[in-house]
């Protein structure tokens, strides 16, 4: 089945805002075994939009329509729609008083405009929105099923997962049921693990098991496609190959699914009863922009200290203004690193911190090109350290430090190593 994706809007197509909904459509039909032949961006033109919708009609099988459904005047889509079908416009009584119960439940009037979004073309079919104004909508143009989502992200993505994903794989005959099945990991490079992982797909000799991966520095992607008649089928196929795959990726599996390196720290800390304070350098607070906003942050994150140079830890922490001053390198700043994270866990009172200071390579052209990473995890038992040196321009090291820091953290708490050795590493 050829699929299209169309997105519109003026301020899509000048770049003024950064197209994500694109980007969040073509993974999730991929995730689900959909192919995106032809990705178009139209502006806010009414000729353009109908010559637009015209061709996708006369080369796909299905259209995705993002934006345009809102109740301004430069929201067409509902009007070239119409146009391009051959029908006319047609009041929606029951999405109108969808929306009038949505604005009386936030206390607030609705503007005689949005009277424009249940206007729909004739024939359509309705596409809910729980979450928004903009009902969505499905409609036959030429030989080519179209369906229109709103541009708001949250409701698109909403309204993808529950309307517009089922009846895809409905058209393309997609037998049974499909689960897709995620690894998050740090630390391994993809060609790595797709060495690790050769004949993965085997275990399924009728194919209904697919790899793939999908980086995004620093973290990696696992994927395991499966399809099957049922859900039963899903579970008979799906467990020897995970099972299997946590076998030969190992520690460095940080997450699964939609849990997140963060979250799985945030949950050890928690299950344990414990607290952290958290001391970073060069990262920009990163980490603990992290983990601040989960829900149960707040009783478990007892303090964060960012610093420039870690010389300002000495009133800061209370660390000790001479060792601060000493190497970076080998024992001496693993001895450095101990101190501040038990400086830092001492002055916050809290059961556990985690230090990480980074030293950038000055490169030849004043950006650098990788550095030094120091990380430090301290408890009332001891504290437990790494250092590293990680190549790569500042972005890629700071990116990478903060992953370490936040890796090395959810192994300590797991009991598991944490000096194993990565592929971002200078050897």
């Amino acid at each position: 089945m050829r699929i299209e994706i169309l997105c519109t809007g003026d301020e899509v197509l000048t770049g003024k805002i950064t197209n994500t909904n694109y980007s969040y459509m073509a993974q999730k039909l991929e995730d689900m075994g959909l192919s995106v032949v032809w990705g178009t961006t139209v502006g806010d033109d009414r000729a353009t939009l109908l010559a637009a919708f015209r061709a996708a009609a006369a080369r796909a099988d299905a259209v995705i329509v993002n934006g345009g459904l809102g109740p301004t005047v430069d929201d067409l889509s509902q009007e070239i729609a119409a146009e391009a079908a051959g029908v006319g416009l047609a009041f929606h009584a029951g999405w109108f008083a969808t929306m009038e119960a949505f604005f009386a439940a936030r206390s607030r009037a609705m503007p005689a405009n949005n009277r424009k979004q249940a206007m729909l073309p004739e024939g359509a079919e309705l596409l809910d929105n729980p979450v928004g104004t903009a009902c969505g909508f499905a409609l036959t143009i030429g030989k080519a099923r179209f369906f229109f989502t709103p541009g708001v992200p949250r409701e698109l993505r909403r309204m993808l997962d529950d309307q517009i994903l089922p009846r895809l794989l409905a058209m393309a005959g997609t037998p049974g049921v499909i689960h897709l099945k995620r690894f998050h990991s740090y630390g391994l490079g993809e060609s790595h693990v797709d060495q690790l992982l050769e004949g993965i797909e085997a275990m399924a000799p009728d194919g209904s098991v697919k790899l793939g991966f999908r980086a995004h520095y620093p973290q990696l992607e696992t994927k395991l496609l499966v399809r099957a008649p049922d859900a039963a089928g899903i579970a008979a196929r799906l467990a020897p190959v995970e099972a299997e795959v946590r076998r030969r990726l190992g520690n460095f599996i940080l997450a699964e699914d939609d849990a997140t390196l963060e979250g799985t720290v945030l949950a050890a800390l928690t299950r344990a009863g414990a607290t952290l304070a958290l001391v970073e350098s060069f990262t920009g607070g990163q980490i603990a922009a992290r983990i601040a906003p989960l829900p149960g942050a707040e009783t478990v994150l007892r303090r964060a200290v960012v610093v420039r140079d870690p010389a300002e830890l000495a009133p800061a922490i209370g660390a000790d203004a001479a060792r601060l001053r000493g190497s970076h390198e080998d024992a001496a700043g693993l001895a450095l690193i101990a101190h501040v994270a038990d400086a830092a866990r001492n002055a916050a009172r809290a059961s556990h911190a985690l230090a990480i200071l980074v030293d950038p390579d000055p490169g030849p052209d004043g950006i650098g090109f990788g550095g030094s990473i120091l990380i430090g995890i301290a408890t009332e038992a001891g504290t437990a350290c790494r250092a590293a040196r990680i190549l790569g321009g500042r972005e890629w090291l700071r990116l990478g430090a903060v992953e370490m820091g936040l890796d090395c953290l959810r192994r300590h708490l797991a009991e598991l190593p944490i000096d194993e050795r990565i592929d971002f590493e200078k050897r």
